[in-house]
């Protein structure tokens, strides 16, 4: 039952949980660098998610601890056998995690911070702008430390120049999938003591249009690439290799084929045939429907990475996806929840 794709599920869990920490305080600082003015309807809102951060904390070192059930390139003798051998170092990859998270959590922090008497004096205002500045520039850089770690690296051999920028422009578009549901909700439930304006909705689903498009780019250029090279360390990942008659590897034409296309459908197809309408974006049923796609579609785009790198989906994925899921979206639910209570986002 404990096999290497069924612990998959926890790796998805911790990534999902981790860029929804990550996107909340990002979107906040990247509308406030933009200058635009619905940031206030969202930045105290999206902010909260930083709760997040110690589940995702918890979840990173029970995948650290986890050893070779959560790396499988440690089950290899010797660094030398590694496409990246001075990467794939065990002490390396958890000093670098561990350290990486803190101090991304301690900026995040010292971003609400400021974001909080932003607006108390002229001084208060430059030192949030200052910070506000910087968050760009860790989301990209750990985002990609992360896209290394957990998902293209984890087959040693093989490697790609674009990867760790469709990861973070993926997760990026789930956690604004994510948030527009969540305030549709809350809203919806008349939770909010100050509901958001249905405005906001428009706003966001361009977004999540814009975050399709580039989604699509990014993982159309890297398949492109590797299918037109044909490079057999580079096909082995999406199409698979034969080995003494069995298939190894490969997402595209193996044991994840059905979940691979299921992913373009929901991450490609839907949103794009359906956000590219304006009365679509004005619309909450579409928008709600679609963004379900999407966190969907990045579920199964994470699992597929990750669990692809050795064939066969486990014992029992479906129960330990359904039990694993569920217990870390209702920590998750109770630390956000909490969150917003204490800064008196909700009703009580």
């Amino acid at each position: 039952m404990f096999s290497y794709s069924n612990w998959s599920v926890l790796t998805v869990n911790f990534l999902v949980v981790l860029y929804l920490a990550l996107g909340g305080v990002t979107l906040s600082a990247v509308l406030h660098l933009v200058g635009a003015k619905w940031r206030y309807e969202v930045r105290l809102l999206a902010s909260s998610l930083f709760a997040l951060f110690p589940l995702a904390f918890v979840l990173l070192v029970v995948l650290l601890v986890n050893g070779e059930l959560t790396f499988p390139w440690l089950k290899e003798a010797g660094e030398h056998a590694h496409h990246l051998p001075a990467w794939h170092n065990y002490t390396f990859l958890v000093a670098r995690e561990v350290l990486g998270m803190l101090v991304v959590m301690a900026i995040y922090w010292m971003f609400i911070q400021r974001q909080a008497i932003s607006e108390r004096s002229a001084e208060d205002s430059a030192r949030f702008h200052t910070i506000a500045c910087w968050v760009p520039y860790v989301y990209v850089l750990y985002g990609t430390m992360v896209a290394w770690d957990f998902e293209m690296t984890m087959l040693p051999s093989w490697h790609s120049a674009i990867y760790g920028m469709q990861h973070f422009i993926s997760n990026f578009g789930m956690f604004l999938a994510f948030l527009v549901i969540w305030i549709i909700a809350l809203n919806s439930r008349d939770k909010l003591v100050r509901p958001v304006e249905s405005y906001i909705y428009n706003y966001i689903a361009q977004m999540l249009f814009a975050f399709t498009l580039l989604w699509i780019y990014t993982f159309f250029a890297q398949y492109l690439t590797i299918w037109y090279g044909n490079l057999p360390d580079e096909t082995v990942r999406l199409f698979g290799t034969y080995s003494n008659g069995a298939q190894t590897g490969g997402m595209q034409n193996g044991d994840y084929t059905f979940i691979w296309w299921a992913m373009i459908v929901l991450k490609f197809v839907i949103p794009f045939t359906t956000l590219a309408f304006p009365a679509t974006r004005h619309n909450v049923n579409a928008i709600t429907a679609v963004a379900t796609c999407i966190i969907i579609g990045t579920l199964f785009e994470r699992y597929v990475w990750v669990g692809g790198v050795k064939g066969g989906m486990g014992a029992y994925p479906i129960l330990v996806a359904v039990v694993v899921s569920g217990v870390v979206a209702a920590i998750g639910f109770f630390l956000v929840r909490m969150r917003l209570q204490s800064i008196q986002l909700v009703k009580r």
